[in-house]
């Protein structure tokens, strides 16, 4: 893992100031992205819990679609109703019961949470970095401003 250095911000200039908050900013939005991705999968994978669930005995021999792409379906009979074919990532697909298939769903929601925390705690800590760097930019304009009046009045008089 990359070791962050620490910069003090009162001793950078305005315009690095400037710098270190387009990165500050540009890495929130990358991790925004990434925490809405992370969520969509958890709710994929909720969802993928709740069909295995409805997989019963009562469902056996129903008339069911099987989606073939994203908008096109063909009528299909559900005959076994205690497998399932899970896709466990990059094409690979595994026959398993819907118990293990819950299983394995499960362990799939707990492992995004545990990241989507993650990415969480790490946006709270970047964004409290960016208000500190707003308020030294405030400060150092401030103080520019103040400085530039001072010369105006030291030139006129």
């Amino acid at each position: 893992m990359a070791q962050q250095q620490k910069i003090e911000l009162q001793d950078l200039d305005l315009q690095q100031l400037v710098e270190v908050k387009k990165q500050l900013e540009e890495e929130l939005s990358h991790l925004t992205s990434s925490f809405g991705q992370l969520k969509q999968a958890q709710n994929r994978f909720a969802d993928c819990i709740e069909s295995c669930k409805a997989v019963d005995d009562s469902n056996k021999d129903k008339t069911i679609l099987v989606p073939l792409t994203s908008s096109l379906y063909v009528p299909g009979k559900l005959a076994d109703v205690k497998k399932v074919i899970v896709d466990i990532g990059t094409g690979y697909y595994v026959e398993k019961t819907t118990e293990d298939a819950i299983k394995f769903y499960n362990t799939k929601v707990d492992f995004v949470k545990e990241n989507l925390e993650k990415i969480q705690s790490t946006v709270a800590q970047k964004q409290g970095n960016l208000r500190s760097l707003v308020d030294v930019m405030q400060y150092k304009m401030q103080i520019q401003q103040q400085e530039q009046k001072a010369a105006a009045a030291a030139g006129k008089a």
